[in-house]
């Protein structure tokens, strides 16, 4: 029985994959409808978004926002996943860098553009997810996807063939392929060995939380979620009345006097509280996501 509602902000640790935590965060919440949004890979580190119980709907309001990014990338050598966790299978010499020469290459690969997505991914095509094919050795057609870079900027460290790097980027980005199509164009190759995401939306790892720290507020009684309404702070937002919100929780259209600019609006009731998004429909607003009624709303 659902007694958990909202957004959980997680800092997850290196070693686990996003899966595992969510398996985590079910046993600590002691809640079965936990959701994700945006795969860390085992390898990275940073903030995982959370959805916990009815608010699990509102995902793709997350999945959709721009990524932040920082980590190192080791010129000269290459690996199969494009990462430090892949086989390495060919190295080649590291021309000199300078910030100057990076800063060109970088500024250049900035903006919308089509990036083709590696073998070792979680994509499915046909029902089999990439990856597994990859270890089977299977490579196969893989059609580009339309992404957006705002910023790519690295910085040299003692090491002269490790640079650290500053990533934003629209989701569905890889950004081992990013640092992998640098690397090319500086004259050799490259692969990620470290990966931390700093940012997803509006919502940082400064507020996140580690798995040891949830579960110690959760043994105290603390508050751990946000209000589902987190979700769709990028919505615009009308407070319906109480008619209007009862004839939207029962699926019906309703009127609303404001105008709006979006397609989709936040729908809160008389107590701020988020009922659900409705969706234009000509001169009317249809219920397009209502969300169940928690027994106890946010209780971590």
């Amino acid at each position: 029985m659902t007694t958990s509602n909202g957004l959980l902000l997680v800092d997850k640790p290196q070693g686990l994959t996003s899966h595992d935590v969510v398996a985590r965060v079910r046993r600590i919440l002691h809640e079965k409808k936990v959701g994700h949004a945006g795969t860390l890979d085992p390898m990275a580190t940073g903030l995982l978004v959370l959805a916990v119980g009815p608010s699990t709907r509102l995902l793709r309001f997350a999945q959709s926002e721009t990524k932040r990014y920082v980590g190192a990338v080791k010129f000269g050598v290459a690996t199969d996943s494009l990462d430090v966790d892949g086989v390495v299978v060919d190295e080649r010499p590291v021309p000199p860098l300078t910030t100057e020469t990076v800063d060109a290459a970088t500024n250049a690969m900035l903006g919308p553009q089509a990036q083709t997505p590696p073998m070792v991914s979680a994509i499915k095509v046909d029902g089999q997810r990439l990856h597994q094919l990859a270890r089977r050795g299977i490579e196969i057609e893989r059609s580009a996807r339309e992404i957006n870079v705002s910023i790519f900027a690295l910085a040299p460290t003692d090491v002269d063939s490790v640079w650290r790097f500053d990533v934003e980027c629209s989701v569905g980005t890889y950004v081992r392929v990013l640092l992998s199509d640098l690397a090319r164009s500086l004259g050799t190759l490259g692969h990620l060995i470290e990966l931390r995401r700093l940012a997803s939306g509006s919502h940082v790892v400064e507020n996140a939380m580690t798995l040891d720290a949830l579960a110690d507020v959760v043994e105290h009684g603390g508050q751990v979620l946000a209000p589902p309404a987190t979700f769709v702070t990028g919505l615009e937002h009308v407070t319906l009345s109480d008619d209007q919100a009862c004839a939207m929780r029962m699926g019906q259209r309703v009127s609303l006097a404001e105008t709006f600019r979006g397609d989709e609006i936040a729908a809160m009731d008389a107590a701020g509280e988020l009922i659900g998004v409705l969706s234009r429909r000509n001169e009317s607003w249809k219920p397009e996501l209502v969300l169940a009624i928690p027994n106890d709303s946010t209780r971590g």
